[in-house]
């Protein structure tokens, strides 16, 4: 009888033991975890003249969700903009449907130098942090894109793009750019933004997953009036996502 109470209180013991491991283990895991945590959106506007451009208004999206908020907005309401030039004028503006910047500038561009054109490129960049974790697997539902999305479909993602670890799913759509200026009929204008959000952690090693949005307004030649026809592309669940599931 003692040898089995002896076996019996052992087992316990040895199964508390293992509970006690697996709870201390699960909880380190979990404040790793979260401790190491960081989202980031990182966005870049480029828009390039190869002559200049005179009295010019543009209406650019930028990266909001579907209540037309996120950290990039957030840093461009605050004027935390790099590669602005001095003489240009950022507006936001929510229509509703999409978030838009408004640039405003008198001119953009150099001039011929003896007959070669000058091409000049401004490049502005927002770097944000968010304070919650960033669906990169649904962006386009729970996370900053450029808006509105139209006709958006499933493609084929990049068989060349071997920096893609997991599962991604890429998607192609329509969107819309507003250009006002006035130019020589030669002037050839083209305008791209794009934005990467990144979850990063680390346990063991450095981990993280991602998306990515870009849109790419088609080459404008001569002045231009109006609305023109952008190409939006989106790049979802890249990366790991082996991260322990966690409550809020």
């Amino acid at each position: 009888m003692d040898k089995i109470i002896k076996i019996t209180l052992g087992c316990f013991i040895l199964i508390l033991i293992i509970f006690v491991a697996f709870v201390f283990y699960t909880s380190y895991i979990d404040m790793t975890y979260r401790n190491s945590l960081t989202g980031t959106y990182s966005y870049t506007c480029i828009i390039t003249t190869d002559t200049v451009i005179s009295n010019v208004t543009l209406f650019l999206p930028v990266p909001a969700d579907l209540k037309g908020n996120s950290p990039v907005v957030a840093q461009i309401s605050s004027q935390k903009v790099s590669g602005v030039p001095g003489n240009w004028t950022l507006t936001l503006y929510d229509t509703g449907k999409a978030t838009l910047l408004k640039i405003s500038a008198p001119t953009i561009g150099q001039p011929a130098v003896n007959g070669s054109v000058q091409t000049s490129e401004v490049t502005l960049i927002v770097n944000a942090s968010s304070h919650d974790l960033i669906d990169t697997r649904s962006p386009v539902e729970n996370a900053a894109v450029f808006r509105p999305i139209q006709g958006i479909h499933a493609v084929t993602c990049p068989a060349s793009d071997t920096k893609t670890e997991g599962n991604p799913e890429c998607f192609e759509y329509l969107t819309s750019t507003y250009a006002d200026y006035t130019a020589a009929p030669s002037a050839r204008v083209s305008i791209s933004a794009s934005l990467e959000a990144t979850n990063s952690w680390t346990i063991v090693i450095p981990e993280s997953n991602a998306y990515e949005n870009r849109i790419t307004v088609l080459t404008m030649q001569g002045e231009n009036h109006g609305w023109v026809t952008t190409l939006g592309w989106i790049e979802s669940g890249i990366g790991s996502y082996d991260a322990p599931t966690t409550s809020s």
